[in-house]
């Protein structure tokens, strides 16, 4: 379907295991989720947000053996060496190609990016095992570029309430609308969430 996806809203929905919510940024992660969706002895929805700006996207890639030899990942950790990390940034979709790029133009080797690839059932397990990895780190945040009462921060903020990551949120402020609808303001927001 082509529309303007309202990712909150699905994640509404969600409870008891009825579907599944994912935000995939690479081609490997599309392909085994619909993949991993066609194998399973049982069917459930499977709602998944992708964007076209992916498709052109120079750093949206997958080589043939992560296609070939891999399987869905539902989060995907940063590569960066983990003793030097002092804050982990949480997000889903296009918004970390984003984040990478003042990553890497900054050298900022304390912050690691780490994308949530399925939101709904909550990897709670896999985010566990990265908070350990990561020992040093004293700062979690949820970073989206959606309006803070928007997106999935709302689900995330009700899911991991009385867990040990307590995020804090970087987002737009709060919005009856999804945009702003005036280019120059989107871009300075963007910027700053940046």
């Amino acid at each position: 379907e082509h529309s303007s996806a309202r990712i909150e809203r699905y994640l509404q929905l969600c409870g008891n295991d009825n579907m599944i919510v994912a935000d995939c940024t690479t081609p490997a992660s599309i392909f085994h989720i619909l993949r991993r969706q066609m194998k399973r002895d049982f069917r459930k929805p499977l709602i998944v947000f992708t964007l076209k700006s992916l498709l052109r996207h120079p750093k949206a890639t997958s080589s043939i053996n992560e296609l070939a030899n891999g399987n869905f990942e539902e989060v995907i950790d940063d590569i960066i060496d983990s003793k030097h990390v002092k804050k982990l940034v949480f997000c889903t979709g296009k918004f970390y190609y984003d984040l990478l790029e003042k990553q890497q133009t900054d050298k900022r080797s304390d912050v690691a990016i780490v994308r949530l690839e399925q939101l709904y059932p909550s990897p709670v397990a896999q985010l566990e095992a990265i908070q350990a990895k990561y020992k040093k780190a004293t700062e979690f945040i949820w970073v989206q570029e959606e309006p803070e009462n928007q997106g999935a921060w709302p689900y995330m903020c009700r899911k991991f309430r009385n867990s040990t990551f307590n995020f804090q949120l970087i987002a737009r402020r709060e919005s009856s609308s999804t945009a702003t609808g005036y280019a120059k303001q989107h871009q300075a927001q963007q910027v700053e969430i940046i």
